[in-house]
């Protein structure tokens, strides 16, 4: 077992050894913080937000993968570059919705919100930090062998630079509005996540007496402009950030008046909000969207800037902004490493990603039949993407289509752009068919594209709820009726994953197919509970949020508990998303301390410390983080040689089991249970894409040198190699 990388172990072993000295914004200890550290070595509980931050050290450890091309690097520096910003709008934010307004907050490391702050913020700033290293030292050497380069203006020959002034006469200069700020003129809004440039002028033409005649504006870069001025150059392909266009030709935007400085920033805003509305109508959805626009306008809680900026427009951006320097970090490198994308989706470069294998049929699944006839003889699981989504797409399709079918029921939390699931919806509604559609349009960050294709069915005739009251409907069911004869016959489809067929191709999860009466009925009786007013007492293979989730995990791991202290065989094997619910922790850590073996596959936050003495000896804790983003959720419980499997939506959290409308399905048959059995084990041998968490907090890569090398994000597509796992997991 070998660290993530010998850089970046010494890297992050103590923020205490950070170099400091660089600016005044860099970290500086104190010896407040240093008592921080230690409360968050002390506690039994991990920071989710520090645990989170961990994850996107893993998908920037990707980075240092040998087996990767720099394009393929180019796409993970992209992907924590996304998933930095939405933590820092909606964690971040929702920190400062606690600093700013008062309210007190306890961090499960022990921490209150202000010692917190500074914590998180400096490892925010340190992980940046690291990413730029790596650009820079690791990744830039390589680009001209891969016939590109990213370049500065001053690199550009002189035609070059007659294209470039070119193109800002013709498509830039008309797109520029600068926004000046003086006692005549109000504080501009900046936009969130856009490169902005602040500029200092002097017109000495004005108050020539005056000490200060300096004026502050800024320059907003078009987010609808390339990221990048393209210029093919003899077999190489110059890529010019388009600020730099921006700033050689800023005369032309400020004429008569000398430029004292100019500075690039981008900043990020809270973008955390919630609702208090029981009745989701259309006054919630207009209410929807003034908070989505308002996002535009929140509070700063981060800025990065180039090196030493302009003490005039910092001392005015700090003030107005309520900023210090722990949320202003230096970068001389990229601000917004999501623009790497253009490259890597540049047309002389696109094929350099490997493209996935082809996809395998499914278990029982026999493409010369009716999709109908297929389920009613077995159920179907599909495992994505080895799996196709094809299937699931196809019997919606179908249904629309099918003269036989009466209605359709879906639950939709992400959708995909040019959706082919509202495409099927609508031509369902036109064929007359009943169609119900529970649109969860408060899907963080989907909000307007479910707004949008809500707005769509409805006016075709569907039945729209959009979501129930405060909760998030985050449940993946569908359910098709058929008429067959003289019977009606129900067909069910049940997912941890959303009704994406784009990110079906790259997000690992499972699904079902079924026809199977129990599971039919469940799922009958959860949509009369969602969008009426019908309250189940109980289901024969559904587990619910918020109505009983929480409880009933908590009764099986009891009773691996109880079978262990019985001499019985037991054991549990959970592999989510993430794992912050602190009852559930709670359980595994009684759980360890009775000798239960637990194994846990959490991709992303777990703010469970494993292997802690007297506490938590008996759980391992791994990470699978590769080429695929890991989203199943798969649940077995041992129950003493008669497991119990189950997959669903919900992640072990307090907001899947308070906040959230969830469920979870047991998979009854045999074969199947085996097939999630041996997913499960696959995981557990995994030795290619596989970290695992210590005591301490840190991940390490996993290595087993002795072995072959087991990659699940590959080993899916072989089937030849089924047998190769002994999937006894306890």
């Amino acid at each position: 077992m070998g660290s993530v990388t010998e850089g970046v172990a010494s890297f992050f072993k103590d923020l205490l050894n950070f170099e400091m000295g660089k600016s005044e914004y860099d970290y500086n200890p104190s010896i407040r913080d240093q008592k921080s550290d230690s409360d968050i070595e002390r506690s039994d509980f991990i920071s989710r937000d520090l645990s989170w931050l961990k994850f996107n050290e893993r998908v920037l450890d990707q980075v240092r993968n040998p087996d990767l091309n720099i394009f393929q690097k180019f796409k993970f520096l992209a992907i924590t570059g996304s998933n930095l910003d939405e933590f820092l709008t909606v964690r971040v934010g929702s920190l400062y919705n606690y600093l700013d307004f008062g309210k007190p907050r306890l961090d499960y490391s022990g921490l209150r919100e202000t010692a917190f702050r500074k914590v998180l913020l400096n490892h925010i700033k340190k992980f940046s930090d690291e990413r730029n290293r790596l650009f820079r030292e690791e990744l830039k050497p390589l680009f001209e062998a891969n016939e590109f380069k990213i370049v500065e203006y001053s690199e550009l020959r002189k035609d070059h630079r007659q294209l470039v002034n070119e193109f800002f006469d013709q498509m830039v200069y008309p797109m520029l509005t600068p926004m000046v700020y003086d006692h005549t003129h109000t504080f501009p809004i900046l936009l969130p996540k856009n490169l902005i440039l602040g500029v200092v002028s002097v017109d000495h033409n004005v108050n020539p007496d005056s000490d200060d005649n300096r004026k502050l504006s800024f320059v907003q870069i078009p987010s609808n402009l390339p990221k990048f001025f393209e210029i093919e150059d003899e077999g190489m392909v110059l890529f010019l950030p388009i600020e730099d266009v921006v700033k050689h030709n800023l005369t032309k935007v400020y004429k008569n008046v000398k430029i004292e400085s100019v500075d690039l920033f981008r900043i990020i805003r809270n973008g955390d909000f919630e609702f208090e509305d029981d009745e989701l109508d259309e006054d919630f959805v207009n209410e929807m969207k003034e908070k989505i626009r308002g996002r535009q306008a929140g509070r700063v809680v981060f800025m990065v800037i180039e090196s030493s900026p302009s003490t005039y427009m910092m001392d005015i951006l700090k003030k107005k902004w309520d900023i210090d320097k722990y949320n202003i970090q230096i970068n001389n490198d990229l601000m917004d490493y999501t623009r790497l994308m253009q490259i890597v989706n540049h047309e002389d470069f696109r094929s350099y990603l490997p493209k996935s294998p082809s996809t395998i049929p499914p278990t029982n699944y026999n493409k010369d039949i009716s999709i109908f006839e297929n389920i009613k003889e077995h159920d179907i699981l599909l495992h994505h993407p080895y799996n196709s989504f094809e299937p699931v797409l196809h019997l919606i399709e179908r249904a629309a289509e099918d003269p036989n079918v009466l209605s359709i029921k879906l639950t939709i939390y992400r959708l995909a752009k040019n959706s082919r699931i509202t495409a099927a919806l609508l031509r369902a509604a036109e064929n007359g068919k009943h169609v119900s559609a529970l649109f969860e349009i408060k899907a963080r960050f989907d909000e307007e594209n479910n707004i949008r294709e809500a707005e769509k069915l409805r006016k075709a005739g569907c039945f729209v709820i959009y979501g129930i009251g405060w909760l998030k409907t985050h449940t993946k069911l569908m359910l098709i009726v058929r008429k067959e004869g003289s019977r009606v016959v129900q067909y069910a489809h049940m997912s941890s994953g959303n009704y994406n067929e784009d990110t079906s191709r790259y997000y690992t999860d499972v699904s079902l197919l079924t026809a199977n009466e129990a599971y039919t009925h469940d799922i009958a009786e959860f949509f009369n509970a969602i969008t009426g007013h019908s309250q189940p007492k109980s289901y024969n293979h559904l587990i619910t949020s918020p109505k009983d989730m929480r409880n009933a995990i908590l009764r099986m791991i009891q009773r691996e508990i109880d079978n262990h202290k019985k001499g019985k065989t037991a054991g549990i094997c959970l592999k989510i998303n993430s794992l912050e619910d602190k009852d559930v922790i709670e359980a595994l850590y009684a759980a360890s301390q009775a000798g239960v073996k637990v194994n846990l596959i959490i991709r992303g936050i777990c703010c469970l410390r494993p292997g802690r003495a007297g506490l938590s000896e008996n759980i391992k804790v791994r990470s699978i983080v590769g080429n695929y983003l890991e989203h199943a959720r798969i649940l077995y419980f041992h129950n003493a040689g008669e497991p119990e499997v189950f997959v669903g939506s919900a992640d072990l959290m307090v907001r899947s089991f308070d906040k959230r409308i969830e469920s979870l399905f047991q998979v009854t048959n045999e074969q199947l249970s085996a097939q999630l059995t041996h997913i499960l084990k696959a995981n557990l041998e995994d030795n290619y894409n596989a970290y695992e968490l210590l005591e301490n907090g840190e991940y390490v890569k996993v290595e087993t040198k002795d072995l072959p090398t087991l990659n699940v994000h590959q080993y899916f597509y072989e089937r030849d190699q089924q047998n190769l796992l002994t999937d006894k997991l306890f």
